[in-house]
């Protein structure tokens, strides 16, 4: 921890949230997420419309995120934004704020990547979240990644597995929307699923080499088991809901967890990290625990607020960065596709 104290204002705008947060060194002082309704009315983000909200929300979460945080815009040390992976219109909003601002107080600005950040935030000293040691196994499960990172340091990651498709979130609200859920289906699934046998139906666990996902075929597996389902029965979906949520979560979970497991075996470590959206799974983060106690692994969950798509983890590597003075110029621009 260095002497100095650092405050790092931070900006997230890869999809459909606008955040902004205030860090004082590794200390979260606010958190503030605007979200956008209007995408419910099409089934999914739809990016213009994304982009335009931002527009409209940027200005006055920074305002509100200032006023949580309880310090002055001459008090920050840093901007810190989401340069990509994400939406171009959505990612040039945040850009676009962060450089202007950078530019007008003088300070340095830090570009970030917005995955990384899912498995750093795991280091946001925060009551009760215990931060993993190196090396650790980090998994990030959203609506458009799923990926199995090897993590030795804060900036050495290797990507040892993705999915060839479909994004494990993706699997999520498709599904759903087979089953006449409305968007985001994941959360219902997970509510509906509490209620349901995930013994009821069996569906398909794909055979994928290595480490790496596949998504794909469930989904069309679903679809196919439904059509036929409702030619015997067009009350099908209506009277086994929650069993086929049921079902449809545990094969999911299932081809999660199976590569993780071999995950674990390949690499030899022990402690594994999730993040993104989907961490917030109940399922998930339920069997993840059971599998610790069997297999004798440390497993680390984040809060709530940290899973979702938030300014606070873009605001933790925008810390470290900082520490080793890692800036960008104003030249910087946004990429919708941005590995490590």
């Amino acid at each position: 921890m260095p002497n100095q104290t650092i405050y790092i204002l931070s900006i997230e705008s890869s999809c459909d949230d606008t955040s902004i947060a205030v860090l004082k060194n590794q200390t979260v002082l606010s958190n503030v997420v605007a979200s956008q309704k209007v995408h419910q009315n099409y089934g999914g983000v739809v990016p213009e419309l994304a982009s335009r909200a931002h527009q409209q929300n940027i200005i006055p979460v920074m305002h509100q995120a200032l006023k949580e945080a309880k310090i002055e815009k001459t008090h920050i040390s840093a901007i810190a934004f989401t340069r990509g992976p994400g939406l171009m219109g959505s990612l040039l909003v945040g850009t676009s704020f962060a450089k202007s601002l950078a530019m007008a107080l003088e300070i340095p600005l830090i570009e970030v990547n917005h995955m990384q950040a899912h498995l750093l935030a795991h280091f946001i000293d925060d009551a009760g979240q215990e931060i993993p040691s190196f090396p650790f196994l980090g998994i990030t499960i959203s609506g458009g990644h799923t990926q199995i990172v090897k993590v030795t340091h804060h900036f050495e990651l290797e990507v040892i597995g993705e999915t060839l498709d479909d994004a494990i979130g993706e699997a999520f609200d498709k599904g759903g929307k087979m089953l006449g859920l409305s968007y985001p289906a994941g959360p219902q699934i997970d509510k509906l699923a509490k209620l349901g046998n995930p013994k009821s139906f069996d569906f398909p666990i794909p055979n994928v080499k290595e480490l790496n996902f596949s998504f794909s075929g469930l989904k069309t597996a679903l679809l196919y088991f439904i059509q036929k389902s409702q030619k015997e029965n067009p009350n099908f979906i209506e009277e086994n809901l929650a069993d086929i949520c049921a079902s449809y979560q545990y094969t999911i979970v299932k081809i999660l967890t199976n590569k993780i497991k071999k995950a674990v075996k390949q690499t030899g470590i022990r402690e594994i990290a999730i993040g993104g959206g989907v961490s917030a799974n109940r399922e998930i983060r339920e069997t993840l625990q059971q599998l610790a106690l069997k297999h004798h692994w440390k497993v680390h969950i984040p809060k709530f607020e940290y899973t979702t798509d938030n300014a606070a983890m873009i605001g933790i590597v925008g810390y470290y960065k900082y520490l080793e003075k890692d800036f960008c110029g104003l030249d910087v621009t946004p990429k919708a596709r941005f590995g490590f």
